[in-house]
């Protein structure tokens, strides 16, 4: 019986970006043009996931937003069991599910939706880790974060990149601390964890 038949690179993308580790490490992700399609550079990733100690063995994951989907199969290659991208424009998820087939990366699943409401409407505690990568002129950040944290299981992390760094009262409203903070070039990357207490009351 012939071997399935792998997708190639879609020849709509504009580019790629490598995986950086896991068991996928340098594996090309294509980044097709699109509005307001970003992928969180290297140096970002790389200190996300020291952060969260690269090992990622058994965690349940939501890439919203997922664009290129750099974040999700980045946590998918460190073992993380579950995986949702989401992601509304048509073309990119059609490459996310290439992508999918491609490294045969079981644990990922891609979702057509737009991730906001979606995330309103799933009120589960059922992620560990919540990657929230919203286009920089949509004005979302504050949003996805208000949507997200309810999905987040107790003591759970979410992750955000924004043009500017959030305040203390955003952060306090939403019933999370600052974990850590960095920003390279025009990225602010927040970790934050949900407070056991904010997870009680949900």
């Amino acid at each position: 019986m012939a071997a399935p038949i792998r997708p190639g690179p879609d020849p709509r993308a504009q580019g790629s970006v490598r995986l950086i580790g896991g068991q996928w490490k340098r594996s090309k992700l294509p980044v097709l043009e699109a509005a307001g399609l970003r992928p969180t550079p290297d140096r970002v990733r790389e200190t996300l996931f020291n952060w969260l100690g690269n090992d990622l063995a058994g965690w349940r994951c939501l890439d919203a937003f997922a664009g290129s989907g750099a974040l999700g199969f980045e946590a998918a290659s460190r073992g993380a069991a579950e995986v949702l991208l989401l992601e509304q424009d048509a073309r990119l998820v059609a490459n996310l599910r290439a992508v999918q087939l491609r490294l045969d990366a079981r644990q990922v699943r891609v979702e057509a939706a737009d991730a906001l409401r979606w995330m309103s409407h799933h009120r589960t505690g059922a992620f560990d880790l919540v990657l929230l990568d919203p286009p920089f002129d949509a004005g979302l950040a504050e949003p996805a974060l208000a949507a997200a944290v309810p999905l987040l299981a107790q003591g759970g992390l979410l992750y955000l990149e924004a043009r500017a760094a959030l305040d203390t009262a955003t952060i306090d409203a939403q019933g999370l601390s600052l974990h850590r903070h960095t920003r390279a070039g025009h990225v602010h990357a927040h970790l934050f964890r949900r407070s056991d207490t904010a997870a009680s009351a949900a």
